[in-house]
């Protein structure tokens, strides 16, 4: 055994099984689904990584993930946990129970363990099932080095029964030992994990102290407002902007340009509801929907807070997303440069896509929570070329324009958004429009009109009163009937 070791067959096998065999089981091993507290949980492990040390994970729904620092893990093994959406219910309430919480307490930490020795196991039979398969592979490929070599060396080998029985021996050995490498390897890593979450859960008393603090929903913003059915809050795609201003509107409607076609108008057109419309133009998650907006001299209170104040709301769209990434700053670049595709500008979206996934999380649990629980619908951001587009639209004087490279470009990371938008929205069970217009540089087939403003309107990119129309007809076949009594 100890000759076997020495091999170099055996030793490329070992080293072929920790190295790709472990990463593969922690890729592989399904997280384990649990309720803990009345809520959806997953636990298992985060993806292989390529260091020595790592932090443990909690996902949140909406795909934001935050590295809990605190639990450093050395080794393959570090602990993922998946959470979300939300849940309110008899066993999370159990938690504020003076009485329950100790013994509520004490079955969520022993379902989450359970949970995760669950998950070992499944990965270390799923290493040992590696293991066996690679070592097959390797019994048979040394089979034809060992027939290979003999032929060389003598023009022929030995009776192929003795052939076949060194093999199966050394075969034997080279499975035995990766097999004990592999499981001494998983179990080690194992030690590991539990050291590091250990030492890593010492003096926390909080989740804030695991994670980080980070605040809290906004509030109530004016008085109880009813009478109406629905609700839209968002950007300027939803304000409908450059259209008819609202007669008689309030100060707010004033600063945000609403408009007699918005996106709320034209829903309450065709499903002859009452319908709220908050949105306002340059609108993001942090800055319109969960705070306050400045807009010229006049402070708009968060659209958020506003909606926690509407009574009776049947249903709530929401339009959000191109501002909180900047989108505007990416199409300019586009225009303006020859080729927009660098790097650079790749990695500062992807960074503005990641903190928009954190804020987007936080306010779908806001609107997972409004009063009443009304039906939350939430829009995709829609494209503005067709890939082939060549028309004044495309160009801008002076400057390069947009070509086929850019289109693409331009539209793979509006679908990035827009997954951010549906696999967040579809975790809480909201529903999802999609808004289909038609395109700048397409021509119109329905005698309509176009859906889009071009460059030589004044709202290039955004909807006319005709796109608003289709946007909302998107909606209104989304909205539940109205319950009968």
């Amino acid at each position: 055994m100890l000759q076997e070791l020495r091999s170099w067959p055996t030793l490329l096998l070992v080293l072929f099984c920790l190295g790709v065999g472990i990463p593969t089981a922690v890729a592989l091993t399904p997280a384990q689904d649990l309720e803990v507290f009345g809520q959806h949980i997953e636990v298992g492990a985060r993806p292989p990584q390529l260091s020595v040390a790592g932090p443990a994970r909690l996902v949140q729904v909406g795909n934001t993930a935050l590295d809990v620092d605190r639990l450093r893990v050395y080794g393959p093994l570090r602990p993922q946990l998946t959470m979300g959406p939300v849940q309110r219910n008899a066993a999370a309430a159990a938690v504020f129970d003076p009485g329950a919480a100790p013994k509520a307490g004490e079955a969520a930490i022993s379902t989450v363990t359970k949970g995760f020795v669950t998950w070992y196991v499944l990965g270390g039979l799923g290493l040992v099932a590696f293991t066996l398969t690679a070592a097959a592979g390797a019994a048979g490929v040394r089979t034809l080095v060992v027939l290979r070599r003999q032929s060389r060396e003598t023009g022929g080998h030995a009776p192929l029964p003795e052939i076949v029985a060194y093999c199966l021996r050394a075969a034997r050995r080279m499975t035995a030992i990766a097999v004990i490498a592999s499981v001494v390897a998983w179990g080690v890593s194992g030690v590991l994990a539990y050291g590091g979450a250990v030492q890593g859960l010492r003096g926390v008393s909080s989740l804030a102290q695991l994670v980080g603090a980070y605040h809290l929903s906004p509030d109530p913003v004016g008085p109880p407002v009813s009478g109406f059915e629905g609700a839209v809050i968002g950007d300027s795609r939803a304000v409908r902007v450059g259209g008819p201003p609202l007669p008689g509107g309030t100060a707010d409607d004033a600063a945000c340009e609403r408009s007699t076609d918005s996106l709320a108008t034209e829903i309450g057109h065709l499903t002859s509801a009452n319908v709220l419309n908050l949105a306002c133009p340059s609108a993001t998650v942090t800055t319109g929907l969960r705070g306050p907006q400045q807009r010229g001299d006049r402070l708009v209170p968060a659209q958020i807070g506003v909606l926690k104040q509407v009574r009776d709301l049947r249903f709530v769209v929401v339009a959000i997303g191109p501002n909180d990434v900047g989108w505007t700053d990416f199409l300019r670049y586009c225009y303006g440069v020859a080729d927009c595709s660098d790097q650079l500008t790749q990695g500062e979206f992807d960074y503005r896509m990641a903190a928009f996934d954190r804020v987007y999380g936080d306010l779908l649990i806001d609107l997972n929570d409004l009063p009443g629980r009304p039906q939350i619908i939430v829009m995709t951001s829609y494209g503005a070329f067709p890939p082939d587009a060549d028309c004044p639209d495309t160009r801008a004087e002076g400057y390069p324009g947009l070509d086929a490279g850019k289109i693409s470009l331009l539209t793979d990371r509006n679908e990035q958004l827009n997954a951010v938008l549906e696999t967040g929205a579809e975790k809480y069970g909201f529903a999802v429009a999609r808004p289909e217009l038609g395109l700048l540089c397409e021509d119109g087939v329905d005698g309509l009109g176009p859906d889009l403003q071009g460059m030589a309107d004044p709202f290039p990119f955004h909807p006319t009163g005709v796109g608003s129309l289709r946007m909302a007809s998107s909606v209104v076949r989304l909205i539940a009937p109205t319950p009968t009594r």
